[in-house]
């Protein structure tokens, strides 16, 4: 799929949709956590290591969301946001969820979990994300067309970053962004629980993820 295939629409995306998907898949995500366990056993060198650059990776989750979020928040819509993270990708809090996902699965210390949780997670907001479009083309037409032009759809580009001098931002939606981070940071202490409770033969484990 490419943006020269865009179709200009006008009404916006419903964000309910995505956002009730997002939390289905969440939801047996966290199924999965229950039913399967990672072939590094708890404690060893390979988990630890496994679980601290997880734990890295939720961290540039929540802070670039929380950054993104200080440019388009109150504007999303409604203006064509281009500085800032919005300077080196068309899509940054897209891609820094992407990340925290894959970040959960390297903080229950598995590669195919943190593979899994970043492909799903890409999959999910590249649709998302070409829905938005379809519908910023048809609001901002040429500056829209110029703008993902010149910007990458997914992955940042820090050389093409630029900045305004003063910023204004909804401290609403920064508000509610934090609150959304806490969700992945939350999934650290449920994951050690899960694997107290394997630990202690409380909880069979079926598969095994590497």
């Amino acid at each position: 799929m490419t943006y020269a295939s865009l179709k200009p629409v006008s009404r916006a995306f419903d964000q309910r949709k995505r956002l009730i998907f997002v939390r289905v898949a969440a939801a047996l995500a966290v199924l999965l956590l229950f039913l399967t366990k990672p072939a590094l056993s708890e404690g060893s060198n390979g988990h630890e290591t496994l679980e601290l650059v997880g734990f890295c990776l939720v961290l540039i989750c929540v802070a670039g969301r929380l950054w993104s979020i200080l440019y388009v928040g109150g504007k999303k819509n409604e203006e064509l946001v281009s500085t800032g993270p919005f300077s080196m990708s068309q899509n940054p809090l897209y891609f820094f969820s992407t990340v925290g996902a894959a970040g959960i699965g390297l903080l229950y210390g598995s590669l195919v979990a943190a593979a899994l949780l970043g492909v799903a997670s890409f999959l999910i907001f590249r649709v998302t994300a070409r829905k938005e479009a379809e519908f910023l083309l048809g609001k901002f037409g040429p500056a829209y067309s110029s703008y993902i032009t010149a910007t990458p759809r997914f992955w940042p580009n820090p050389l093409l970053y630029r900045d305004n001098d003063e910023l204004q931002f909804s401290t609403r939606a920064l508000r509610r962004t934090f609150f959304d981070g806490l969700y992945f940071l939350a999934i650290f202490p449920v994951i050690e629980l899960v694997e107290y409770f394997r630990e202690s033969g409380l909880l069979p484990a079926f598969i095994t993820l590497y």
